[in-house]
Parts: structure tokens; sequence; C-alpha cells
């Protein structure tokens, strides 16, 4: 790859990045100890990581964990939470930010942010700062991930193999069929469930591209009846009993690397948009209606 836009440039620094996130994890950072109630909030991108940290954190049995759209974040009296943990790249996104606000000496509030110095630093209790994993382009690639392997480091995961598949992520030859296809939907199993709303929304950000995601099991309860030739079917992470079968009856091309970390996969992803973006002659540091962060009028 060139490394001619930043969308190319960050997403291929992401081994670095991620390393530094679990460094990060490791000395020492102020997000919840195990058996606290807590909700994950994010806006987009930020989402669907919440989604997935939600899932594994209490997966692993460390406390109930909820995982709300900012906007749509059920916080009020009756559903009590000990902390709330916020994810925001440019820590101007008006949703979270309300949020954050309206929760102020209730609920004790870290914000897990890339672009320091902005407003989420002021209205958070406490802050992890990931200046290294921010970025330039509109599309968010190396923030996301980045963020994402520091809160896995802190439940307690070993990254070392996400690391060498990252590599590999980043090295793999790039199929024409990919470039070419018509749609993509892409699936998950718990925690990568977020993931498959990430990979399919780079596909719409990135290239303009007809995409979906569902939980896989989902996927045969009415979604598999877009499957059909010159589409892709791709899996992140556990693959459902049955269901390669199924889809490559429809004519559909299936895709699962079951034995990568679902996490490096969605670098592969990644690469897979920005090449989708280039073939259609498409800049995706400047994707259509998008901007960096979505700040609102009335976000007082």
């Amino acid at each position: 790859m060139s490394g001619s836009t930043h969308m190319e440039r960050e997403l291929t620094s992401q081994p670095e990045t991620w390393r530094r996130a679990a460094e990060l994890a490791a000395s020492g950072v102020p997000l919840p100890a195990a058996g606290r109630r807590v909700a994950v909030v994010g806006c987009g991108t930020s989402w669907f990581m919440a989604q997935s940290y939600a899932a594994l954190r209490e997966k692993a049995g460390l406390g109930l964990t909820d995982a709300f759209a900012a906007s749509e974040a059920l916080l009020g009296a009756g559903r009590e939470y000990d902390a709330v943990v916020a994810v925001t790249r440019s820590g101007t996104t008006s949703e979270v930010l309300r949020l954050l606000r309206a929760v102020r000496g209730r609920i004790p509030t870290v914000t897990v942010l890339g672009a320091p110095g902005t407003p989420a630093e002021e209205v958070s209790d406490e802050t992890v700062r990931l200046p290294f994993a921010d970025e330039s382009s509109v599309v968010q690639t190396r923030f996301a991930t980045s963020a994402l392997a520091l809160l896995r480091a802190h439940l307690g995961e070993d990254l070392s193999a996400a690391f060498r598949d990252v590599e590999e992520a980043l090295t793999v030859p790039m199929r024409q069929e990919w470039v070419d296809a018509e749609q993509f939907t892409f699936l998950g199993t718990g925690w990568t469930v977020g993931l498959a709303h990430e990979a399919a929304l780079k596909m719409r950000e990135a290239s303009q591209s007809w995409t979906e995601s569902y939980p896989a099991m989902e996927y045969r309860h009415g979604p598999i009846a877009v499957a059909a030739p010159g589409r892709v079917t791709w899996v992140l992470g556990a693959l459902p009993d049955g269901l390669e079968a199924e889809v490559s009856r429809t004519g559909a091309q299936f895709v699962h690397h079951g034995q990568r970390d679902p996490l490096a996969e969605l670098v592969l992803v990644q690469r897979v948009a920005l090449e989708r973006a280039r073939a259609r002659g498409l800049d995706p540091d400047a994707p259509r209606s998008l901007t960096r962060s979505v700040m609102l009028d009335d976000a007082s």
C-alpha cells in the first residue's frame, strides 16, 4: 500500500498503536474494577466498540455491563450503574458530552479519549488518553481498534496473538472479488457482533458500499435472502454450525478466517473498504456527508 491517504497510514499503524494501548492498560488506568455495574456509551464506531467491550466484560464475569448509543442511554432512576465509560475519538461529540453532563455528580464517569484537551475532559471524572491513536481521517480505523485493545487488555486478555494476527492482516493478498463485490453482509457472535456492525459501517463510510450486519444466528431469520452470486457473507469470530453450507447454496462468497483474532480481521475489512474506495474514485478521508465529529447546535 502506498500510504497516500490518512486512512491508509492510520490503518497500517495499528500494530504499534495496539501495543501502546496494551502497555497503557498494564500501567494502570481508571477503568471500572471487577464487580462494578457499568454502562458503556459511544456514537457510531465508538458505540460498536462499546458493544464489544460490554459483551467481553460481562462474559468474563466482571460485572453487569450494558452498551448504549449515547443518545439512547437508559441511565435514569431505577436503572443503577456504578460507573459510565464513554468512548470518543474527538472529545467533542454532542451526544456524549450531553450524557456526561447529565450524570455528573450522580454516576462516576471515565472517558476513553483520542484527542486530549477537548471538552470531554472537562465533563469527565477521569480520562484515559490515547493521543497516539488519534486520527486525521474522518473514517475511523486505529482509534477504535486501539481503544478496544486497551479495554481487552484491562480485562486481563493476553493480546500477543492479536498482535501477530494484525501484522498478518496488513499483508495478506487483497482478493479482487472483494473489491468488485456488489454487496457485503458481516456477521458476528458475542463480542464480535459489535465488530460486524463496525465492519459494515467502514464499508459504507469509505466506499459507499451496500453493506448489512447482524448477529450470526439471526442471519437465517430473513437477511440471508439477500445472499446471491457476486455478494459476500463475512463472519468475524465463531462460526455457527451449518451456516457456511447454507450461504454456499445461495451462490454468495463465504468468508471466515477462524484462526485470526476477530479484531485483526476487522483490520482486513478496513483494507478492503479502502481498496473499494480507490476503485470507485472516492476519497476515503472525506466521505460523503460526514465530518470527523458530530456537533449539534443544541448541545449545551
